[in-house]
């Protein structure tokens, strides 16, 4: 388990409930594997925006922003949001359409009670950190 430096990103997770704590943990997780294994990603900055734990490319900025939280309103819900200015969603959406639930233009929905298409997720979290790589560089 990756350790965590921002105790405020912590305190997020310990004030879940244990069954969402464990998911949501996975995900954060593969998020650190997936950067790990992705050539040009980098080491990854880990905080919070908009109240939520956030996954950034700080250094060396080849990707979009991930989020991952509890959705509002649910006790069993939980999401990967991506940046709604991206094609990200929409590329998953047309590669993956029965794996997943898509919210808009912006997340992956789960359950605390799904399956979750691990090989699947991975290619579309590595596709969300390495965004900005195939832009050209003036």
């Amino acid at each position: 388990m990756t350790a965590f430096e921002d105790p405020a990103v912590e305190a997020l997770f310990s004030a879940c409930s244990p069954k969402l704590k464990k998911r949501l943990l996975a995900l954060r997780e593969m998020i650190f594997e997936v950067a790990s294994a992705t050539p040009g990603v980098g080491t990854l900055e880990e905080t919070l925006k908009w109240g939520e734990p956030a996954y950034l490319t700080t250094a060396s900025k080849s990707g979009s922003t991930i989020r991952i939280a509890r959705k509002a309103r649910s006790n069993t819900q939980y999401a990967m949001y991506f940046s709604c200015q991206t094609t990200l969603v929409d590329t998953f959406r047309t590669l993956f359409p029965r794996e997943f639930s898509y919210e808009g233009n912006r997340a992956i929905v789960f359950d605390v009670g799904d399956k979750i298409p691990a090989d699947a997720l991975r290619f579309c979290i590595g596709m969300a950190l390495t965004y900005h790589r195939s832009k050209v560089r003036a």
